[in-house]
């Protein structure tokens, strides 16, 4: 029986370990996952393609880099997993990558003067297309931003139906709030302490801004979210508040 204890098999790496040894220099390690995620890259990046995606294809060469950033840049503090990381960040890198490769291709049908007439066709309806694509790429990077949000909003008790229903009526209200969590992000101390303690730190905040205690509590179920949003991997959800806070 004795010898069974040192026949155990040692504990598995979970993923999130991985990670961290390879964000502490192991390059090997490094190399192993990427390579045993080529698959899952290929997946993604296909799934954006809407084609299926060769190993020698420029679009899956961008996944792996895309792959390879995100191991790089991934914290369990945000709350997603890895997969769920580097999928968007696959996927709005391969879109971009598209986005630019149409670009040029539109800038060369502009500078074009003797294109026959179908070729011109051709090169709109093309051109269409890719609009098209964009529309419902965004709309579904939009929606995973949400889902992957909604996810978030849970572990401090929140829901979107909460923010619906506390969030400021008037415009200047909700810039207020914007910046107050603009102010809380960019302050180590009051961010660690709303990511370690799944609440508002309004007694700290109150030595930094200059609205009323009063007036932060009751918008405090929107600051919260506001902060989480601006330290979180939110493209579409900050280019609203980017929006709100310039105007």
């Amino acid at each position: 029986m004795l010898s069974l204890l040192f026949l155990a098999k040692k504990r598995k790496r979970t993923l999130e370990e991985t990670v961290e040894l390879i964000q502490q220099g192991d390059t090997a390690l490094n190399n192993e996952l990427i390579e045993s995620y080529k698959p899952f890259i290929a997946k993604t990046v296909s799934s954006v393609c809407k084609r299926y995606i060769h190993e020698s294809d420029d679009e899956f060469s961008i996944g792996l880099i895309a792959f390879n950033e995100a191991i790089q840049k991934y914290s369990p503090d945000k709350g997603s997993s890895l997969i769920s990381f580097s999928e968007v960040l696959i996927k709005r890198r391969v879109i971009d990558y598209i986005r630019k490769q149409s670009k040029f291709q539109n800038l060369s049908f502009n500078g074009g003067s003797n294109l026959e007439d179908d070729d011109a066709g051709s090169a709109i309806e093309d051109e269409l297309s890719i609009e098209d694509f964009r529309k419902k790429t965004d709309e579904e990077l939009r929606k995973e931003e949400i889902l992957q949000f909604t996810q978030i909003l849970q572990e401090f008790d929140l829901t979107f139906s909460d923010l619906i229903e506390q969030s400021p009526k008037h415009a200047d209200a909700r810039k207020n709030a914007m910046t107050v969590a603009k102010i809380l992000v960019e302050n180590d101390e009051l961010k660690n302490i709303l990511y370690d303690k799944k609440k508002l730190p309004i007694k700290q905040l109150e030595s930094y801004v200059s609205l009323s205690r009063k007036t932060i509590e009751r918008n405090r179920k929107y600051i919260i979210a506001i902060s989480l949003i601006l330290t979180g991997d939110y493209i579409f959800l900050k280019d609203y508040i980017k929006g709100v806070l310039e105007t």
